[in-house]
């Protein structure tokens, strides 16, 4: 049993469309300037008709798993943090685990909406302290085929993505999740869903398709749970690691949107140089964004050892979560 795990290596890809916001503005008649202005969003890459979920998170794996350096028969688990995967069944995540040559390595996906990648770190984790053997975490999303077109809410926001981490065993205290804290609000549960192809409303001859997409009951709610829980769980895994926010050297938020977690990092008192933000270039693709954010950052300024990190999410379901990281 280790002590702890740590950071291997990081991974991101992204689909080769990159779809600027006067193209969206112009189909829905918005004026210039609007999705920037309340979304900080000026720009976000959608999937062409050739790429696939398993696709995209291959190739985030792929680039994390050299970034790590790592010998693929090493790698215990693969966890794909995605909610929209290739197939309703089966599992998208044994095809990436083949198409990555892991060999036997367990592969489950997860489906956490944009909470995802913080779970799936987290019981990634667990499973590398538990049986001291390496972990392939992925989180990736092709939203923009769930996207109601007509629907400003949801069609302004979403992207197509995958992030990737290698984490391995480690004998450092210090490193690997230092506190963790997840939360769930199920009162409000149809605040963000996909009505229809569930159990619930299942697929038939008759059914509208736009039950079949993405739909926002109520932005405004949504903006305000996203605070408290990304807030809440922010403090709660603070508290656990023993450490107050000025301890933080970066903050990697979900990228929801701009205007939610720059009001996070106020109510932590997180210095607005110390959020690493992605959302301008790439938009919120749901669990996706956190892994993207780090391997964007990592390549843009390394993370140093004896860094930490605050992750932090909340997303359908309402399910959130927050985790320090020692690097």
């Amino acid at each position: 049993m280790s002590r702890s795990s740590r950071i291997l290596g990081f991974g991101h890809h992204a689909p080769s469309r990159k779809v600027e916001n006067p193209e969206i503005e112009n189909r829905l008649v918005l004026e210039p300037g609007w999705i920037e202005r309340r979304t900080g969003i000026r720009s976000r890459f959608w999937a062409t008709d050739e790429d696939t979920l398993s696709g995209l998170a291959t190739q985030a794996g792929d680039m994390a798993l050299a970034n790590a350096a790592i010998d693929r028969s090493d790698i215990g688990l693969l966890l794909l943090a995605t909610s929209t995967p290739d197939h309703l069944l089966p599992p998208s995540a044994p095809l990436v685990a083949h198409q990555l040559g892991l060999g036997r390595a367990g592969a489950i996906d997860l489906t956490g909406a944009c909470a995802g990648f913080i779970y799936a770190l987290m019981f990634a984790d667990g499973f590398t302290r538990v049986h001291g053997k390496a972990a392939l975490v992925i989180a990736a999303n092709i939203l923009s085929r769930r996207i109601n077109p007509d629907e400003r809410a949801s069609a302004v926001l979403f992207a197509d993505a995958a992030g990737a981490l290698v984490i391995g065993p480690s004998e450092d205290p210090d490193r690997g999740i230092l506190g963790a804290a997840v939360d769930s609000d199920g009162s409000r549960y149809g605040l963000i869903q996909i009505p229809a192809g569930g159990s619930n409303t299942p697929f038939h001859a008759n059914l509208d398709l736009d039950q079949t997409r993405m739909t926002i009951a109520d932005g405004r709610e949504v903006f305000a749970k996203a605070v408290e829980m990304m807030t809440g769980c922010s403090q709660d895994a603070l508290a656990a690691a023993k450490m107050q926010p000025q301890d933080i050297d970066r903050f990697v938020p979900h990228q929801a949107n701009a205007r939610i977690f720059d009001a996070v990092g106020r109510n932590l008192g997180i210095a607005d140089q110390a959020i690493v933000k992605t959302i301008a270039d790439y938009g919120n693709s749901s669990a996706a964004t956190i892994p993207l954010s780090l391997s964007l950052a990592n390549q843009t300024e390394p993370f140093r050892p004896g860094e930490k990190i605050l992750l932090a999410a909340a997303g359908a379901g309402l399910s959130g979560g927050a985790l320090v990281v020692g690097t």
